[in-house]
């Protein structure tokens, strides 16, 4: 008798950050490990938030592999930072290892990954895994069977069902659903990023009906589209229209051009080189020249958004320019999306949007969700991928299609749905995760401290106020010296300057004379009484910073030797 638990460290109620846990006895099997952007001014300074692995860690001899789907930043970006935390076999397709390895190089990683194909079955640690095809907006993307004594758990990761596409890269097995069908399907977990669009996400994934007016109309003007890297169906489409067109390509990101190659490595596209132009042959006086502005997230808008206000060194904005916005609002580029385009407005270049509703991401919509449901015929059914009104809307489909509500599981982020004998004994048990946030190469501490200290800093300003003492008598020897960025302005409140130094050497004297000087807890002392003297005087919050140093004065021969102390 099988008992089996699953479990998201992260993916629900949210947009990225994609991981989930598969227990099945006592081996783990983690499916996807991803990042999330953060939301502007409520996550200061923060390049991007991964998941927290503290459970893998507590039980990291019971993971036994890690399955990465695809290779989108939302499921395979967070894969480096837990293999720093554990050892564990990584399992990915030619290219989502390719795009790995590119990130555990920049993370100075030496990992090896076991490539999987498309079609392929797995066993690890006695247990059956089943790899399969699904089409999804990069190649070489796929979902995951794992056999269970009550039938398969399936993971159908990010898909919408196409028939009328044929390249091997992006295709995807109807039949094979039909014939796993059969097989009793013990849980369907099915991403529900799509499941409030109404019909089949097909044919209206496709972005060259939207935007090869424009190409046709441009004539022989320069076109600068926005893409974003990782979504090569678009950016391929957009080739192969200048290649119709006979349009030359500069791709801005030279990352980009690598992302093709490897997939033409591969034999999955093969890449127009008699168009490309490379950086050091291109010049902004070009014609007939598409050229391609790519990244992650906020980085494309950042990068289009240098360009238009001519802060770039390669690309200068021109007035007959055709601008075509085809990289989506996704949750946390908004302000950087925003911006980007009201300065291409204001540069007054023809810009083109491409609507989300008009060409729809590559998740499945509501039709696509219920063949699957059809085809699969899951015992348990368990929305993932989405912001809790998502996975509502996607228990909603199944709903409406006979499923009662006791097969069907809507979880949180760390609540485990807990199997046994087949049935459903318990969601109760939850473990506690906070998100990591990194920020440059290195973790925030997750008390958010630091990010409380920014949010401060961005609103009040700061207050830096410094002595200098004798480290033996703790006389004053300099100061204090007042500096205020972002909070009064100096000429006009000496009064209030003057006080605060007063209230720092007060402080000092009172500790020495009742005998408690402590540097550390002087210090958080003097904060505490200036920060309420500033409120009282200001109606103002803002970060206090004081510094006591101490130096260390001795007599030798006459003369002075100064040698510096700083605590804290």
């Amino acid at each position: 008798m099988q008992e089996i638990r699953l479990m998201a460290l992260g993916g629900l109620d949210e947009d990225g950050k994609n991981m989930y846990v598969i227990e099945i006895d006592n081996d783990i099997f983690v499916v996807d490990a991803g990042l999330k952007y953060p939301k502007g001014s409520e996550q200061l300074g923060i390049e991007y938030i991964i998941p927290d692995f503290s459970y893998l860690k507590a039980h990291a001899e019971r993971v036994k592999a890690v399955f990465i789907t695809h290779g989108h930043d939302d499921v395979m970006a967070a894969v480096g930072h837990l293999l720093k935390e554990i050892d564990v076999d990584v399992y990915a397709t030619a290219l989502t290892a390719k795009l790995l390895e590119r990130n555990f190089h920049k993370l100075g990683l030496k990992k090896k990954i076991n490539i999987i194909k498309r079609h392929s079955k797995l066993h690890i640690a006695g247990h059956e895994i089943q790899v399969f095809p699904v089409m999804q907006s990069i190649p070489d993307s796929v979902g995951l069977t794992f056999a269970t004594e009550y039938g398969p758990i399936v993971y159908t990761s990010e898909f919408i069902i196409d028939n009328n596409f044929n390249a091997d890269a992006f295709s995807m097995d109807i039949s094979y659903f039909a014939e796993l069908g059969e097989k009793k399907v013990f849980a369907l977990l099915a991403e529900s990023a799509g499941s409030t669009r109404s019909g089949y996400t097909s044919p209206h994934h496709h972005i060259a009906p939207c935007v090869e007016p424009y190409f046709e109309a441009a004539g022989d003007e320069r076109i600068l589209i926005t893409m974003y890297k990782q979504n090569l169906y678009r950016v391929m489409e957009v080739i192969d229209l200048c290649k119709k067109y006979h349009r030359q390509i500069m791709f801005y990101d030279d990352e980009q051009l690598r992302f093709l190659e490897f997939s033409e490595q591969l034999g999955y596209y093969k890449v127009p080189k008699e168009l490309i132009v490379s950086h050091s042959n291109f010049n902004n006086d070009m014609k007939n020249i598409c050229c391609i502005i790519s990244g992650s997230g906020n980085e494309v808008f950042r990068l289009m958004n240098k360009i238009c206000i001519g802060e770039d060194r390669l690309l200068e904005l021109r007035p007959d320019d055709k601008v075509i916005i085809a990289s989506p609002i996704i949750p946390g580029t908004e302000k950087e999306a925003s911006n980007m385009e009201n300065d291409l407005y204001k540069a007054g270049v023809s810009v083109k949007r491409v609507n989300s509703k008009e060409v729809l991401s590559m998740h499945a919509s509501i039709e696509d969700l219920k063949m699957m449901l059809y085809l699969l015929k899951p015992h348990y059914y368990i929305p993932i991928h989405g912001e809790y009104a998502a996975l509502v809307a996607n228990a909603d489909i199944a709903l409406s299609m006979g499923y009662t509500p006791d097969r069907i599981i809507i979880l949180d982020n760390g609540q485990f749905a807990y199997f046994v004998d087949g049935h459903l004994k318990s969601t109760r048990e939850t473990i506690p995760l906070n998100d990591t946030m990194i920020d440059g190469k290195d973790k925030l501490d997750v008390s958010g401290m630091v990010l409380r200290d920014r949010e401060t800093l961005s609103t009040d300003g700061a207050i830096v106020v410094g002595v200098v003492l004798n480290f033996k008598t703790k006389e004053l020897i300099g100061g204090p010296d007042v500096q205020s960025r972002g909070v009064i302005y100096l000429k006009d409140a000496d009064n209030i300057i003057q006080e605060i130094g007063n209230i720092l050497i007060k402080t000092i004297a009172e500790a020495v004379k009742d005998k408690r000087y402590d540097n550390m807890q002087t210090r958080m002392e003097a904060k505490e009484k200036i920060s309420r003297y500033i409120l009282k005087e200001t109606g103002k919050r803002p970060m206090v910073l004081p510094a006591i140093v101490e130096i260390n004065i001795e007599a030798d021969n006459g003369k002075e030797e100064k040698t510096g102390h700083k605590k804290g």
